[in-house]
């Protein structure tokens, strides 16, 4: 309620976290910066060395977690994928609460997960709505505090259910106990997103709408707020800005024998000495 769209972006380590903290960009009348963070399972796994198919438990990636929120403080959403067994819903969302995480997102698919960016979904299947919804009922009874919010990541346009299925559900997840919408997409246009806050911001089950831009990435945060979104957030870049870097670094010393030719490339090493104080 603040401002016209809240800013996340990906931090899967404390550095990472340091810089989602501290950067600011000063404009004539305003000072831009990130509003929150995003725990990304995607970036946890890779970080790990693991495919992004739940490999990587919760209890390492509430570890990581921790060591974030030792030396930030920003809210922090936790991406759980479809949240796991009902069973164990209680024990995540209590260790999320503890550790000071300010939001959850679940997505409503089932079974082994495949990356919703991938284009071949085959095999990848949508939960019931009623299933889905008995997961956000728990994940309401269990939170001890309704600031710790509630995110229903809709698949339906990354399965080719379309946009009648979105609304569905959208509807559904809300009178559930969804404090946050967001609905997902694959395409490199925000069309498709668009038509669904076009309709659903209109509608009595309205909630604060989140877009993650990862594939229509030419979509300013203005056209967002335009088209409804409360929220955006920026999954993977972080993790996808480091790892070509450290490539091309590795590269470069195989290439010349010596770390001479990438000095002026990188971090002094007194400036990462004085990164953290």
């Amino acid at each position: 309620d603040n401002k016209k769209i809240v800013r996340v972006l990906e931090s899967h380590s404390p550095l990472s976290g340091l810089i989602a903290e501290n950067i600011k960009l000063e404009r004539k009348t305003t000072t831009e910066q990130f509003d929150a963070m995003w725990s990304s399972s995607l970036t946890d796994s890779s970080v790990k060395g693991k495919p992004d198919n739940q490999a990587l438990d919760f209890s390492s990636r509430f570890s990581g977690l921790a060591d974030i929120l030792d030396v930030t403080t920003k809210p922090i959403i936790f991406d759980a994928d479809n949240g796991g067994r009902l069973e164990h819903l209680p024990f995540t969302i209590r260790s999320l609460e503890r550790l000071g995480v300010s939001a959850i997102m679940i997505e409503d698919k089932v079974g082994l997960k495949k990356n919703s960016l991938f284009k071949d979904q085959t095999g990848a299947k949508q939960d019931t709505i009623k299933d889905f919804c008995k997961k956000i009922e728990l994940i309401k009874k269990t939170r001890n505090s309704k600031d710790f919010l509630i995110g229903a990541r809709i698949e339906s346009f990354i399965l080719g259910k379309g946009l009648n299925d979105g609304l569905k559900r959208a509807k559904a997840y809300s009178e559930a106990g969804a404090d946050l919408i967001l609905i997902h997409s694959k395409e490199k246009s925000p069309k498709e997103i668009f038509s669904f806050s076009k309709t659903f911001r209109k509608t009595k089950y309205y909630k604060p709408l989140v877009s993650v831009p990862s594939t229509y990435s030419k979509t300013t945060e203005s056209i967002l707020i335009k088209n409804g979104f409360k929220i955006v957030i920026y999954a993977n870049h972080m993790l996808r800005a480091a790892y070509p870097a450290m490539e091309s670094a590795a590269k470069n010393i195989l290439k010349n024998q010596r770390s001479f030719e990438l000095e002026n490339k990188i971090s002094s090493v007194k400036e990462v000495i004085n990164l953290i104080k």
